[in-house]
């Protein structure tokens, strides 16, 4: 009796699995069930459990096996945008007024920091999470290590812990808990770190057929950046905030050290305009810069994507010369708790899919591993901008990449660990500028040492000026790290 059970089970399974497939003409996914052995049968039987497959019905013919038309609307305007600093009294007052609400709720504890932090560092010659890659000037600490910092010395100054989500990938979930618990969660309490993966979407060959990467499991791929809202849902996340009394989510991804994890101004104009989605935003440097971009479609916020915008709107100018649309989108944004609750109710996210063409690795009905030599499947992906015309209100609040901006996503060249490290210091240069301390500076007028400053020493520049740096000598190739405890 103890052995017909499991093979009355296993038999249940198949049937089902069978049936479930049959429907939508997927049964080829089950072409080597007879050569797999129990643990492989139960991997291959939960994947293909997991998938949505009302929603996949729906997405073959759209996006699969058609493409769907990007088409713009007739009237295109750009959004307005709160300027960096405040251009006259009102202005001065309201931003002190919203700094302020953003302080009282951060010591509220009603600010939550979440991070998506799916990614490999493979590109960059790193062999592990992203977020484990060492990339401060001076004592190499890590993408994690530098965030954890932020909200250590948030907690400190308002005086209330700020929860940490982070959305990792099932590539690199284990590899990223390993890290935070050989750290000890950073001086953070392990309470207020939670860690959940992103959910997936199966790769789906132009015939409409699901591929097998293996025998034994299906080709999935991550479901994109937008997914990242569905996966808060899904993990508990939400409802931890909830019970949490969080009611702002602010959200970015893990490859930008100067992200402000946590940032009050913001928050408070978020919270004073009562707005669900907020988002920064960066002046481009040039019309075609590889940025989303801002723009009000039908009263609407909205962001498209650099690749959709039609080069004489994105070159379009005002009349003194500046660029018309000049907001670019750098994924830095605040999330009202009940606006994510409302766009994934019910188990979807009301967010659209988009398509991309691939090369991805299969097998084929032979059970042969195939590297296609051109795009072969499509992947399917939800982006997080998109959730922007969803909201009742919204701000847009402009950044300074010299305070905000310098993302690690490529092994040489432009956002590069050296062009990152760079911009590292010279924010931390300009910083020790503004408090009136010297910085060495070389024929060509760049900062002549490496200056680290850690967030537990200084947050921002004005924390830094209340700091006491009499004793502190800068020399040219000496490097300077201010750190704290």
């Amino acid at each position: 009796m103890a052995k017909s059970t499991p093979r009355k089970t296993r038999k249940s399974t198949i049937d089902t699995l069978r049936a479930v497939l049959a429907v939508h003409g997927q049964e080829h996914l089950l072409a080597f069930w007879d050569e797999l052995d129990a643990r492989q049968r139960d991997q291959l039987a939960e994947q293909i459990g997991q998938v949505d497959w009302e929603l996949i019905a729906e997405l073959i013919p759209t996006h699969v096996l058609a493409e769907p038309a990007t088409k713009l609307p007739q009237e295109i305007q750009p959004p307005p945008i709160l300027p960096y600093e405040p251009t006259d009294e009102a202005m001065r007052k309201r931003y002190a007024k919203a700094r302020a609400a953003g302080e009282k709720l951060i010591g509220q504890g009603k600010v939550a920091a979440f991070v998506v932090a799916g990614g490999q560092g493979t590109r960059l010659g790193y062999d592990g999470p992203k977020g484990c890659l060492g990339v401060s000037p001076v004592q190499r600490k890590s993408l994690f290590a530098l965030f954890a910092e932020q909200l250590l010395a948030t907690h400190r100054r308002w005086g209330h812990a700020v929860p940490w989500y982070i959305m990792t990938s099932p590539a690199n979930d284990k590899a990223t808990r390993d890290y935070f618990k050989a750290n000890r969660y950073f001086g953070l309490s392990k309470d207020d770190v939670m860690f959940f993966a992103q959910g997936t979407m199966p790769a789906i060959g132009t015939d409409g057929k699901l591929l097998l990467a293996e025998k034994d499991s299906l080709a999935l791929s991550p479901n994109g950046h937008g997914g990242s809202l569905t996966a808060l849902a899904a993990s508990g996340a939400l409802a931890d905030m909830a019970q949490r009394g969080v009611e702002t989510i602010s959200y970015f991804q893990v490859d930008n050290p100067l992200v402000r994890c946590v940032d009050p101004l913001f928050i408070g104009l978020h919270h004073e305009a009562k707005a669900e989605m907020s988002a920064k935003a960066l002046p481009k440097r040039e019309p075609l810069e590889k940025l989303g971009n801002f723009c009000i479609v039908d009263g609407k916020t909205t962001v498209i994507e650099y690749s959709d915008m039609p080069e004489d709107l994105a070159c379009a100018t005002r009349p003194d010369g500046r660029l018309k649309f000049s907001a670019g989108s750098i994924a830095i944004h605040l999330f009202s708790r009940t606006f994510v609750e409302r766009l994934t109710k019910g188990g979807r996210c009301s967010l659209p899919f988009h398509r991309a063409i691939k090369k991805v690795k299969h097998i084929d009905g032979a059970g042969k591993h195939i590297e296609p030599e051109q795009p072969n499947a499509v992947k399917l992906e939800m982006f997080v901008f998109d959730a922007l015309p969803l909201a009742k209100k919204s701000v847009i609040l402009e950044t300074r990449r010299l305070e905000e901006f310098s993302p690690v996503k490529n092994a040489t060249g432009a956002d590069s660990l050296n062009t990152c490290l760079h911009d590292q210091v010279r924010r931390a240069a300009a910083w020790l500028t503004a408090a009136g301390h010297a910085v060495p500076r070389d024929a060509a007028n760049e900062v002549a040492c490496a200056i680290e400053i850690s967030p537990l020493f200084a947050l921002d520049a004005a924390e830094l000026a209340t700091r006491d740096l009499s004793g502190q000598v800068l020399e040219p190739g000496k490097p300077v790290y201010l750190g704290g405890e």
